[in-house]
Formats: C-alpha cells, structure tokens, sequence
C-alpha cells in the first residue's frame, strides 16, 4: 500500500530534465547572438586602444609578432604572451566549473558572472590607469590580459555550458557556413549541405553581432577611449538576465 501511496522521484527528475533541457534550448538560441556583439566590441577595443592586441581572435596575435620580427617595427610582449593568456585562462574557467559542481545552463550563469566580473575589473582599470595612453606600457598589457581572460571564459562557457552553440569569434567559419547555406538555397535542386536553414541563420546572427560590435566600438572608443570598455561590461551584465 505504501508502494502505491508513496510519492515516486523519477516523474520530477523526467520534469527536471525537461525544464533543464527547455533552458539550454533558450540559451543557446539567445545568448550567442549577444556574446558575437561583446565579442566584437572587445577585440575591437582592444586593438585600437592596447597597442594592436587581438584579445578576441588572439591566434591574429602570432602573425603580428611574425610580422614585427620579419619586417621589424614596435615588438609587443603582449601579442607574444597573448595565447599563453588565454591558455592559462582557460584552464582556470575550467577549473572554476570542476569545482562549481554545476552543468548546463547553471554552469551557464556562472560563467556569465565571471565574464562580467573580468569585464568590470577591465573597465575600473581603464578609466583609472588610463591604458590607451601607452599602448606599449605595463598598464595596457595587464589590461589586454584582462580582456583576453573575458574572451577565454566566454569561448570555455560555449564548450563547457552551451555545446549545441555555434562560436562566436570564428568569423572565418561564420562566413563559411553563411556563404554556403546561402549557395544551397539558391540552388534548392543541387544542395551539398543538409536541407535545413539553421546553419544559416546562426551563423549571420554571430556574424552580423561581430561586425555590429566593432562598429559600436569603433564609435565608443572615438568618443570615450579607456570608457569604451563600459560597453561590454554593461551587455556582459545583460547576458547575465537573458533567460
């Protein structure tokens, strides 16, 4: 008779299943779209203010320092220290997800404060040590650490938290899969690519918000300089009530 009165868990976690999978869903249908935006706002600023430091596409950084030393010019610590940055970076998002315990779109708003946290300590930097005035001093450095630890919590976020999401710096690939989800459609009776306009649409919202990022920040950082970083901590705040 117990057997029959008694409360059974597995139709609440078949619930909670359910519930956890509906939010994924939505965060991964959400939240690149605004990340590609920060994601381009930061590079974007911290090209134009650290002394041309990608600290979004930080791979861009060993073809300048290849450049420097072939063709001589300014060298740059930073562009050489840029994918040990983000190494270390990643390893430490990845060792505050281990220890958090949490999965899934909990790991998710996690990460997002973390971002947001880096992002925030960025911005009180700037507008106190004033970074763009030497892009080639310690201040811009520790700043472009800053900024490429943002973008490594937000890249390990994407594999760590929301897998089914497409990235939302690697604009080579966006275009790629833009251009040819775009070729498919015009030729509906010859298409190499599965017959589904997802592909499509993701990856002109990733990089449509890289390039709207850019331009944003391309106009913040005319009007407001080191103030510029207020942008990307104000969306990364955001990105934190994006449900």
């Amino acid at each position: 008779m117990s057997l029959l009165t008694q409360d059974s868990p597995l139709p609440q976690r078949g619930l909670d299943s359910a519930d956890e999978a509906a939010e994924l869903s939505r965060l991964e249908a959400r939240l690149p779209p605004l990340l590609s935006l920060i994601a381009g706002m930061v590079d974007f600023t911290g090209f134009f203010t650290l002394g041309h430091i990608f600290t979004a596409h930080v791979t861009g950084n060993i073809v300048l320092a290849t450049v420097v030393a072939i063709d001589g010019g300014a060298f740059r610590w930073a562009q050489v220290s840029a994918i040990p940055v983000f190494v270390i970076a990643l390893a430490t998002v990845w060792l505050i997800a281990q220890a958090s315990g949490r999965h899934g779109s909990s790991l998710a708003r996690l990460l997002l404060q973390v971002q947001f946290l880096v992002l925030l300590a960025l911005l009180i930097f700037s507008v106190i040590t004033k970074p763009s005035a030497g892009p080639s001093g310690l201040n811009a450095n520790a700043a472009a650490t800053m900024a490429i630890s943002a973008m490594a919590c937000q890249y390990a976020l994407l594999r760590l938290a929301l897998p089914g999401a497409i990235s939302t710096a690697v604009m080579t690939g966006n275009l790629t899969n833009a251009v040819l989800s775009a070729m498919d459609l015009l030729a509906p009776r010859n298409r190499l690519l599965p017959r589904d306009s997802t592909q499509l649409n993701h990856s002109l919202h990733r990089l449509l918000g890289f390039i709207l990022g850019c331009v944003i920040a391309a106009g913040a950082v005319s009007l407001m300089s080191d103030w510029a970083w207020s942008l990307p901590a104000a969306l990364a705040a955001i990105a934190m009530a994006v449900h």
